[in-house]
C-alpha cells in the first residue's frame, strides 16, 4: 500500500536534534523537511531502485514507474472508493459491535483485525486467510526489527505463497473466477502486455502487506491521541465532515508519524544540505523528523490540521507519493467513526502501560485503551 517502507529496509541512523544530515558510518539520513522534499522530488538523482526484491511501483523509476502507476492508480479512484465505502464501513461497524462495552482493547490489535477484514472484503479474499495474515504480520514485524536478511526473506516467501494461493485459484477458475479486484488485477495489462506473475505478486504484496501494517500502526496512533485529547474527541463526536475528519487524522499522524523512513540510492554524485554524496550511496529520507521540522511546523506538537496540511509528508510527496492513500484514508476514517459512534469515551487504560514500536517501525507496539 504505502511506498514508505521497503520490505528489506535497514534501520536508519537518526540525526541529532537540529542536524539536517546524519551519517555515523551508516546510510546518509536526511531529516530536514526541505531536504527530504528535495530528494523525494528528484527521483532522477535519488533512485527508488534500492531493494533487492521487485517492488511495484515503489521500487521503479522514470517511465517504468509512470506506466505501472497508471495501472495501479485506477484501483484507487474516487469513484471506486465511493463504491467501496459502505463495504468497509460495515466491516468496521460489525467489528466494533462485537465489543462488550466498557471494554479494554489494544488499539493496534483492533486496527489489525479491521485491516485484515477490510482488505479481504476489498480484494475478495476468503475469510480463512485472515488468521494466517495476522500471524504473518506479527512475524514480519519481528523479522524487520531483527535486521536478519534470511529471516526477512523467509517471511517474505511465506507471504508470497499466500498471495499465489489466491491468484492461482483465480486462474484455475477461468471465466468462473469471482468478479473482484484480485481477478481484475490478474487479468490486467501494462504497456499493452499482461502483467507477469512476479509483478502481480509484487503489487499485491505492496497493497496487502502495506495495508495491514499501516492500518494497525495508524489506529494505534490515532486512537491513543484521541484518548489523550478528550476535547478533540468531543469535537469529533459532534458530527464533523469527512474532509475535516480526514484533515484531523492526517495531522495526528504528522505529529506522531508511524511511517518512519524511506530509502533512495544516488545515481550520480550530488550535494544536499552541504553534504557531498557519491553515486551509489543509500540515502534515508526520515519522514518522522521531516514532519516535525520546527523550521516548517514551528512547534511540532501544535495541532493545526489545515495550516499544516500543505506541508504534511505522512503519505510521502513527489511522483512516489503513496498510491493507496485514498484507501488508507477511507479505512481509517470509517474505523474511527465506528469507534466514536459506539462509545461515549475513549480513555487511556490505567491498568496497562503503552509500548512504542522498535525501529525501524514507528507508532505503538501496544496501545491499551478503555472504551466506555
Amino acid at each position: 500500500m504505502t511506498e514508505h517502507l521497503p520490505a528489506d529496509s535497514a534501520t536508519p541512523d537518526v540525526a541529532p536534534s537540529g542536524c539536517p544530515v546524519a551519517h555515523g558510518g551508516g546510510p546518509v539520513t536526511l531529516t530536514s523537511h526541505a531536504d527530504v522534499v528535495t530528494a523525494a522530488h528528484d527521483d532522477a538523482t535519488f533512485s527508488n531502485a534500492v531493494s533487492r526484491f521487485l517492488q511495484v511501483p515503489n521500487g521503479l523509476d522514470g517511465d517504468e514507474h509512470t506506466a505501472f502507476r497508471g495501472v495501479i492508480d485506477r484501483y484507487f479512484t474516487p469513484e471506486r472508493m465511493a463504491t467501496l465505502e459502505p463495504v468497509v464501513q460495515k466491516v468496521a461497524v460489525d467489528l466494533v459491535a462485537q465489543l462488550s462495552l466498557p471494554e479494554r482493547v489494544d488499539a493496534v490489535v483492533l486496527g489489525s483485525w479491521f485491516a485484515v477484514q477490510a482488505q479481504s472484503a476489498w480484494l475478495g479474499w476468503p475469510a480463512e486467510l485472515e488468521q494466517p495474515l495476522l500471524t504473518w504480520m506479527g512475524d514480519n514485524q519481528a523479522a524487520t526489527r531483527s535486521g536478519d536478511r534470511e529471516r526477512t526473506a523467509e517471511v517474505a516467501a511465506r507471504f508470497d505463497a499466500i498471495i499465489r494461493s489466491v491468484t492461482d485459484a483465480r486462474r484455475a477458475a477461468g471465466d468462473a473466477a469471482p468478479d473482484d479486484v484480485t481477478t481484475e488485477l490478474v487479468r490486467d495489462t501494462v504497456g499493452g502486455r499482461p502483467l507477469t506473475d512476479e509483478e502481480i505478486v509484487s503489487i499485491l504484496r505492496n497493497w496487502t502487506g502495506g495495508d495491514l501494517g499501516s492500518m494497525a500502526l495508524c489506529a494505534g496512533v490515532v486512537l491513543t491521541y484521541l484518548a489523550d485529547h478528550p476535547d478533540l474527541q468531543a469535537h469529533l463526536r459532534t458530527g464533523v465532515s469527512d474532509a475535516e475528519l480526514d484533515a484531523v487524522l492526517d495531522e495526528i499522524l504528522r505529529i506522531d508519524d508511524p511511517f518512519v523512513s524511506n530509502r533512495r540510492r544516488t545515481t550520480r554524485p550530488t550535494a544536499i544540505a552541504g553534504h557531498e554524496v557519491p553515486a551509489g550511496e543509500v540515502v534515508v529520507l526520515s519522514w518522522t523528523q521531516a514532519n516535525r521540522d520546527p523550521q516548517v511546523f514551528d512547534d511540532p506538537d501544535h495541532f493545526d490540521p489545515f495550516t499544516h496540511a500543505p506541508h504534511n509528508l505522512v503519505w510521502g510527496t513527489g511522483r512516489h507519493v503513496c498510491p493507496g492513500r485514498p484507501l488508507a484514508t477511507l479505512e481509517l476514517r470509517v474505523l474511527i467513526r465506528a469507534v466514536l459512534d459506539a462509545t461515549t469515551a475513549i480513555e487511556p487504560d490505567p491498568r496497562r502501560g503503552r509500548a512504542r514500536s522498535e525501529p525501524p517501525l514507528g507508532g505503538y507496539a501496544v496501545a491499551p485503551l478503555l472504551l466506555r
